[in-house]
């Protein structure tokens, strides 16, 4: 049989473009992340911090569920404040969500800044699993959506919180959810008595220096039967300015059930350090390029030389001026369904 070098030549260039448009959806979805992260730290006077963990029920499709989050705000004067929150929303039928939101607030102090009424809203990146989609046994689906938020907040002392927040969640495809939580805040840059602090002291220097960080921990694949595997890393961490980092490093997701895959990752962290520089928390987004991938299942692989997404968090306590204890719970957003939460600890370095 002859072969036409012409019909090869158009399937080839096809692949290509088909490459460029993925590349340049990635490109575009993590900065958007990028910028709306970096928005609540872009500014010369660093504001109250607060880090607060929730959970409670959702409901959606008519099914009661879970949900939990977690949430890092920061003050932008006695009415306003800002927040990074990374919302989970259970099992709804046939769809496990989650993904990050970025909200404003406007904020009410009451009886003498002890009580906070506070109303949000703000663009939702969601990552869902679900199932029967797409002629598969799952696909892993992204899209955009909107958080509309209530919270009633209970300062019990300069540092503690407790919290109440009502979650309507609308997204582009899948289940609106509604859900409840109770939460349990701590402020980081604490004021001299109870109530939330509006403004800050501006830092005189960067949050990080230079860091290298070995890591280790387990990948979960995000299907419906959830694979884990041994994940390791290591990064390169520098910083920029004094609220933003950026990380190059090498990242290997093990073998589960269904893929092996490793390769090199770059990303860029808005990033905030308390307790006199001891404890920094970070958000990060940026690109994962998997220089090496087999499947082990059944289905076509995907192969090597592709591009995905990288959403993260970190956190680090600082021991000594030279070394640190880190833990990182990394995203990888991929477009072939192979969507995995790579969830690290580490040793690192600092200089």
């Amino acid at each position: 049989m002859t072969t036409n070098p012409y019909k090869n030549a158009s399937r080839h260039a096809t692949r290509r473009s088909e490459r460029c448009v993925r590349a340049t959806h990635w490109a575009r979805t993590i900065a958007l992340l990028s910028i709306g992260v970096s928005a609540i730290c872009a500014t010369n006077v660093a504001h109250a911090q607060e880090f607060s963990l929730f959970a409670g029920g959702s409901r959606a499709s008519n099914v009661n569920t879970y949900t939990w989050a977690f949430n890092y705000q920061e003050g932008l004067g006695e009415y306003f404040a800002a927040s990074f929150m990374w919302l989970n929303e259970g099992h709804i039928p046939d769809h496990h969500r989650d993904g990050q939101a970025v909200q404003f607030w406007a904020r009410l102090p009451l009886d003498e800044r002890r009580f906070v009424l506070q109303a949000g809203l703000g663009p939702y990146r969601y990552f869902d699993t679900t199932t029967a989609q797409q002629g598969g046994s799952y696909s892993d689906v992204h899209g955009w959506g909107v958080v509309y938020s209530l919270r009633a907040m209970y300062y019990a002392s300069s540092r503690w919180i407790t919290q109440l927040e009502l979650n309507r969640v609308h997204v582009q495809r899948g289940p609106d959810s509604t859900g409840v939580m109770l939460g349990v805040g701590y402020q980081l840059d604490a004021p001299d008595g109870p109530g939330p602090r509006d403004w800050a002291l501006p830092r005189s220097s960067n949050v990080t220096n230079n860091e290298v960080t070995v890591y280790i921990g387990k990948t979960i694949v995000n299907s419906t039967s959830s694979p884990v595997a041994l994940a390791g890393a290591i990064d390169y961490r520098v910083g920029l300015l004094k609220w933003l980092d950026l990380t190059v490093g090498y990242l290997h997701e093990g073998s589960s059930d269904i893929a092996r895959r490793d390769g090199i990752t770059s990303q860029l962290w808005a990033t905030r350090a308390f307790l006199d520089d001891k404890v920094t928390l970070g958000a990060g987004a940026g690109v994962y390029y998997a220089i090496d991938e087999n499947e082990n299942s059944p289905s076509p692989g995907p192969g090597d030389g592709k591009f995905s997404g990288l959403v993260s968090i970190s956190g680090t306590y600082r021991w000594t001026d030279h070394w640190d204890t880190r833990l990182t719970w990394n995203r990888v957003v991929t477009h072939y369904n192979r969507d995995t939460d790579v969830i690290v600890a580490g040793i690192g370095y600092r200089w």
